[in-house]
């Protein structure tokens, strides 16, 4: 089965791209969503994933890999977990607007379901993130 792709959202003053390099890796949890609790679930080792800086930033900025998968949350074990390590930031962060504003993204789950801190990406809506990194800002 091939792997599937994902957005974690996590507010950069709680836990930001650099907390989850220089600690090399995290147990993504604290969710309390049963969609976003769902998808952590739904996830396999070698998964990867966007790491969102949601609230202050609103951008995507690197890619994280899931290390280990099927875990409980250390607060409460109803509650799914995993383990990520960071694989490389993004050439440059894509911002919310710039997604919002490409329409070849108008049905991905962070523009959709923006509330939703867990989110399954397509492998199109993936390779688009990617493009749009190595391309210089409009405006």
């Amino acid at each position: 089965m091939s792997k599937r792709l994902w957005l974690l959202k996590s507010e950069p003053e709680a836990f930001g791209w650099d907390d989850l390099v220089r600690d090399g890796d995290t147990l993504w949890d604290g969710v309390r969503n049963h969609r976003a609790a769902n998808n952590l679930r739904a996830m396999q080792v070698g998964d990867r994933a966007f790491f969102y800086h949601s609230v202050t930033g609103k951008e995507i900025v690197g890619i994280m890999e899931v290390a280990e998968a099927g875990l409980m949350d250390s607060d409460d074990p109803k509650w799914a977990s995993v383990r990520v390590t960071p694989v490389t930031p993004l050439a440059r962060p894509v911002t919310l607007a710039e997604v919002k504003a490409e329409p070849a993204l108008a049905e991905m789950e962070l523009v959709r379901l923006s509330r939703l801190s867990v989110g399954e990406v397509t492998q199109d809506h993936w390779d688009r993130i990617i493009a749009m990194s190595k391309q210089q800002e409009e405006g």
